[in-house]
C-alpha cells in the first residue's frame, strides 16, 4: 500500500479530534490516579474500550479475522501501544503534573521519525522533516517553561513518561503492518485492546489484589469511563485511520497538538491562563507541522506562475 505522505484536509481533522480525545486522557488519568493503582485503572481503561469496540464490530457487521499471523500482529500492538505506555504514563502522573506529561509525550515524534527512517523503507528522514520534529520540540519546551521538575516532580516520572513516548514511536511503525493485513481499522482497535485486557488481567490481580481496594467515588468511575470510552475506544478508531492514508510519522503529529489541546481545554474549562509562551510555543509547533507537512515549502519553491 502506498502511504500518503501529504495530509490532506480530512486527516488533520481527524488528528485534532484525535489530539483532543488523547489529551483529555492526561485529565482522566489526573482524576483517578490518586484513588486507584496504576495496573487498575489500565486495566478497567483497556476492559471497558474492548466491550465498546466489540459492540461497534457487532453493530457493524464487520469481518473478525482469526488467522494467527493477525493476533500476533494484534498481540504485539497491544503491548507497545497500550500496555507498556499506559502503564508508563499513569506511573508518571503519579510523580509529575497531568500538564507536565502531557508536554512530555510530545516528544514522540522525536524517537518516532528516527525508528521510522530505520524501520521503513518509505519514511525517510528528510532536511525538512528533521527541522520540523525539531521546531515542535522546541515549541514544546518554549511551552513548558523550563519547569520540568519544579516543585517536587520526580525524575523516575519524568522518564517513566518518556519512555511511553518510545512505545508510541515503536508502535506507529509497528501498527503499518495492519493496513497489509487488510485488517479494518475498528476491528485493529478492537483486538488490540483485548488483546490488551487479556495480558493485562493477572497481573492486575497478582500486584493490586483489586478485591481489597475501596469502591471509587462518581468522579473517578466517570473518569475512567471517559478513558476507556473516548480517549481509547473512540480514540483508537481514528488513529488506525490516519495511519493507514497518512503513515506513521505524520500519525505522530498527534503529540505535538496534545499540550495545545490541554492547554486550550484548560483555559476554557479550568479557568487556567493562556501565558506568553503557550502562543510563543504554538507558533513553533505550527511551524514544525507545516514543515513536516511540506506543502508550504512545496508552494514557496514552486516559481511564479506555475500551476
Amino acid at each position: 500500500m502506498s502511504i500518503q505522505h501529504q495530509m490532506n484536509l480530512r486527516s488533520w481533522t481527524l488528528l485534532v479530534i484525535l489530539s483532543l480525545l488523547w489529551g483529555g486522557s492526561f485529565f482522566f488519568i489526573g482524576v483517578a490516579v490518586g484513588h486507584l493503582p496504576a495496573l487498575t485503572i489500565v486495566f478497567l481503561r483497556v476492559a471497558m474500550a474492548a466491550v465498546f469496540l466489540w459492540a461497534v464490530v457487532l453493530v457493524m457487521r464487520l469481518t473478525v479475522p482469526w488467522r494467527r499471523e493477525v493476533w500476533q500482529a494484534f498481540l504485539g500492538m497491544c503491548v507497545l501501544n497500550n500496555v507498556l505506555p499506559f502503564c508508563l504514563i499513569v506511573y508518571g502522573q503519579s510523580q509529575i503534573a497531568s500538564g507536565v506529561a502531557s508536554i512530555l509525550n510530545a516528544t514522540t515524534p522525536l524517537f518516532g521519525v528516527v525508528i521510522a527512517h530505520v524501520l521503513t523503507p518509505d519514511e525517510k528522514l528528510t532536511p525538512a522533516r528533521f527541522g520540523g520534529v525539531i521546531a515542535g520540540f522546541l515549541g514544546v519546551s518554549v511551552m513548558m517553561g523550563g519547569n520540568l521538575l519544579a516543585g517536587g516532580q520526580g525524575i523516575w516520572g519524568v522518564v517513566a513518561v518518556l519512555g511511553a513516548a518510545f512505545c508510541y514511536g515503536l508502535s506507529g511503525v509497528f501498527g503499518r503492518r495492519f493496513a497489509r493485513l487488510g485488517v479494518n481499522p475498528v476491528v485493529t482497535a478492537t483486538g488490540q485492546v483485548s488483546c490488551s485486557t487479556a495480558v493485562l488481567l493477572p497481573l492486575m490481580l497478582v500486584v493490586d489484589r483489586p478485591w481489597q481496594l475501596h469502591m471509587p467515588g462518581g468522579d473517578v468511575i466517570l473518569a475512567l469511563v471517559g478513558l476507556a470510552i473516548l480517549s481509547t475506544g473512540l480514540a483508537y478508531i481514528i488513529f488506525y485511520k490516519v495511519l493507514a492514508v497518512a503513515g506513521a510519522t505524520n500519525l505522530l503529529l498527534v503529540t505535538f497538538l496534545i499540550p495545545v489541546s490541554a492547554i486550550l481545554l484548560g483555559v476554557a474549562f479550568l479557568g487556567e491562563v493562556l501565558e506568553p509562551r503557550h502562543l510563543l510555543g504554538m507558533a513553533f509547533i505550527g511551524a514544525g507541522l507545516a514543515a513536516i507537512d511540506g506543502r508550504v515549502l512545496t508552494r514557496l519553491r514552486r516559481p511564479v506562475g506555475a500551476e
